[in-house]
């Protein structure tokens, strides 16, 4: 049987955590209610505990942000007031960054200010999308519907990152194998030939010359390879947050096979779910695009979304200005123009990034099946050198002395 964790809030008014046990969530969720309790989180635990877990003081994620978005709503729909929603939803707050942020909203909203006001200056916790969400709930009265969008947006986000992450990390990790092989080798088995090779004052090729020498630096100057290689990821990492080495850097990973339809496709991803939730709140065009382009991570759509809100503020169509440029494919372009004409863009762009988002599903799939053989060919490749460096000596001796 299958166990759940929860997240509750009990007829007292107190949030209560624990583990229940049940055929299904639907039992689950049964179960919890029969005492009158409001069930403000529910999941299986191994899923919960491995995807929604608010991480303990770092940077707050889009999984943190849901679950704040989600318990809040469900909160509020319980009748509990908003200062006294924030005070419980601090109280159960992990990430201490944004348990702070939390707090510091509900002092403010206790002076008198508003939600979304009070949130703006937590800006390096709560994104501006979300205020802005916000501030139209309070507006039009429907902030639990705000908040709705919301939390569904930033699940939709998190598993979009998360995806793109795997995809990227699997490799890496494959990568680290292959360098620690080599460093083991290095290490242990080629200080073991090279006595023999002085033995016998053998005449060594070229080869073999270099994985001795090679072997030499890991074994007694590693601190100069460390060296080298902390100020090359400094230089990279420099070059990369800059704009210009942004740009450069996206674009080289756009043109890689494979990668560069990932990277396209959860931009686009990106793009569709922020605007259509921005858009079905009741939020201007102009202002849904200048928000939506502050919440895209690729620079590269970043300035062309900019530029396009700037265009539609003059009158052009958003679809005809985002054909000019090759970042966005035809698809989205054709669902963009058919919300266009038919005066329903958000749900046009809702299809669009469920469809996208199940490409970037299927694009992760081909990078991690490219990459592991290619990474296990190049790995299998170098040990392969070094064995025939080591060996070829040894077996040209046997040779000779038969």
């Amino acid at each position: 049987m299958p166990t759940y964790t929860y997240s509750l809030l009990t007829k007292e008014g107190k949030t209560k955590r624990g583990n229940i046990e049940a055929t299904d969530k639907n039992m689950a969720m049964s179960q919890l209610k029969s005492d009158g309790a409001t069930v403000l989180e529910i999941a299986e635990a191994s899923s919960f505990n491995k995807d929604i877990n608010i991480n303990i003081g770092g940077k707050v994620k889009s999984r943190d942000l849901s679950v704040f978005c989600r318990q809040f709503t469900s909160i509020i729909k319980a009748g509990v007031s908003v200062i006294t929603a924030l005070s419980m939803l601090g109280d159960q707050t992990e990430n201490k960054k944004m348990k702070k942020a939390i707090y510091n909203v509900r002092d403010n909203v206790q002076k008198g200010e508003t939600l979304s006001n009070s949130m703006k200056k937590e800006k390096e916790v709560f994104p501006t999308m979300l205020v802005n969400m916000i501030e139209a709930g309070e507006v039009s009265g429907s902030l639990e519907t705000s908040l709705e969008r919301m939390a569904l947006h930033f699940e939709k986000d998190a598993k979009l990152k998360g995806l793109v992450t795997k995809a990227l990390m699997y490799p890496m990790v494959l990568m680290v194998v292959a360098i620690g092989v080599l460093v083991i080798m290095c290490l242990f088995v080629v200080p073991n030939f090279v006595s023999v090779f002085e033995d016998m004052g053998m005449d060594l090729p070229f080869m073999t010359r270099m994985v001795i020498w090679i072997s030499d630096m890991v074994a007694t100057r590693w601190y100069i390879i460390l060296a080298v290689v902390i100020v090359i990821a400094v230089v990279v990492k420099f070059i990369k947050d800059s704009n210009s080495g942004s740009k450069a850097f996206i674009q080289i990973m756009m043109k890689l096979p494979v990668i560069g339809s990932l990277v396209q496709k959860t931009a686009c991803a990106r793009f569709a779910r922020t605007l259509s939730t921005l858009l079905a709140a009741g939020m201007p065009l102009i202002d849904a695009i200048s928000i939506t382009a502050r919440a895209v991570d690729n620079v590269l759509y970043k300035e062309e979304l900019e530029e396009a809100a700037i265009q539609v503020q003059k009158g052009l169509v958003l679809s005809n200005i985002l054909k000019k440029n090759n970042l966005f494919p035809p698809m989205i372009l054709h669902m963009l123009a058919i919300g266009e004409e038919t005066g329903n863009m958000e749900e046009m762009l809702t299809n669009a990034a469920n469809y996208y988002d199940e490409e970037v599903e299927t694009a992760t799939g081909q990078v991690m099946a490219l990459m592991e053989p290619a990474i296990i060919v190049v790995m299998a490749g170098m040990v392969g050198i070094i064995i025939a460096a080591i060996y070829g000596p040894v077996l040209q001796l046997t040779t000779s002395i038969g």
